[in-house]
């Protein structure tokens, strides 16, 4: 069973940028980034293949830029422009390797609020 471990989110003002990393303990395939606001369903925020090919929700595009260390087994997420409805709980996820999904693992969640 893979672990992951993010890092990085808190507290940030309305235009602010916050980043996030999740460091995964073994081989995966794509990893991604998704949130949960309160009281609303679990989305898909960013993807990216071990190969480097990404996909952002449209919300996000422009402000945020996933990446990711092969080497590290980390995933990454440059988030910009904050606004006050980004602020939910974001999780990282990442796929079995040789997997198609990208959601077989999860992290433990990490909060991040932006105050206007």
């Amino acid at each position: 069973q893979v672990q992951l471990v993010e890092s990085g989110g808190g507290l940030v003002q309305a235009g602010g940028s916050l980043s996030l990393s999740c460091t995964a303990s073994g081989i995966t395939s794509t990893m991604a980034w998704y949130r949960q606001a309160p009281e609303k369903t679990r989305g898909l925020v960013a993807r990216i293949t071990r190969g480097g090919t990404t996909n952002y929700v449209d919300s996000v595009k422009g402000r945020f830029t996933i990446s990711r260390d092969n080497a590290k087994n980390t995933v990454y997420l440059q988030m910009s422009s904050l606004k006050p409805e980004d602020t939910a709980i974001y999780y990282c996820a990442a796929g079995r390797f040789g997997s198609l999904r990208e959601n077989d693992y999860w992290g433990q969640g990490t909060q991040v609020t932006v105050s206007s």
